[in-house]
């Protein structure tokens, strides 16, 4: 998942953000808290059970970080049902699927994002998957630094590409592109026949789309890129088997 914290690179992995560092932290202080008190216990029994499985060490810390990122979701969630706007669908956004589905997944995203590329092939069959689900595509920006505005291109493109219906393709092919530029991104929509892309990308209507998107994912507080929403509840895993799970268990 990609950090959107603006005093950090965005490109950071949520596996070395702070919540994630700080809870290996906590994970290591418990168990050489275990080793510490251990001698005066059972024997040393303890201790020598911790020496022979060190991969308590990592399941502790990977349950302990589930339980900060179920956390973090559970209050995302709870802004999204005191705030509903920031969950609205404009026109501009990307909308898949029935309008009245009783299911709905949003996916707060970065074109450039690690994540976001590994899981959206799996995204895509999830739609296939589920017809009668609405998948809403929220392009959020949040790569750039500097002069470097490629997300932001990458973004606005995809706007250009839906409002001409070539939304789902140009979605794959700028997500299969491993290091997107201003070039390939032109080249991806050449290809897919996307027609005077440019006036789009530059219009009014397009800046205040993203604008809005923007200002959601900071309200939000989101930790993150790729955020999938499943019925307006935060998803504290970024699997799209858990989110398949999710899907299933809202159809009821």
């Amino acid at each position: 998942m990609t950090d959107p914290t603006p005093d950090a690179p965005r490109e950071q992995s949520r596996f070395f953000s702070g919540e994630r560092a700080g809870v290996a932290a906590l994970a290591v202080s418990l168990v050489a808290l275990g080793f510490a008190v251990a001698p005066y216990f059972n024997g040393g029994h303890v201790r020598d059970y911790l020496l022979k499985h060190p991969e308590v060490l990592q399941e502790v810390s990977q349950a302990l970080e589930t339980k900060g990122q179920q956390g973090q979701a559970d209050a995302i969630t709870a802004r999204a049902a005191a705030s509903p706007a920031l969950l609205a669908v404009d026109a501009a956004a990307p909308a898949f699927g029935p309008a009245d589905a009783k299911v709905t997944v949003i996916e707060f995203f970065d074109f450039r994002c690690p994540g976001c590329k590994s899981t959206a092939p799996e995204v895509l069959s999830l739609m296939q998957a589920h017809p009668d689900v609405r998948f809403v595509f929220m392009d959020w920006p949040i790569l750039d630094r500097g002069q470097d505005d490629v997300s932001h291109y990458a973004a606005r493109a995809a706007v250009a590409a839906h409002q001409q219906g070539k939304y789902l393709p140009v979605f794959r092919a700028l997500m299969a592109e491993p290091g997107l530029t201003r070039e390939s991104i032109d080249r991806i929509l050449t290809a897919n026949g996307v027609a005077d892309a440019q006036a789009i990308m530059a219009s009014p209507q397009t800046a205040r789309h993203l604008a809005s998107v923007d200002a959601s994912g900071a309200a939000l507080q989101l930790f993150g890129t790729p955020t999938f929403f499943v019925n307006g509840k935060a998803q504290a895993s970024i699997d799209p088997r858990a989110l398949d799970r999710a899907i299933r268990a809202a159809k009821g």
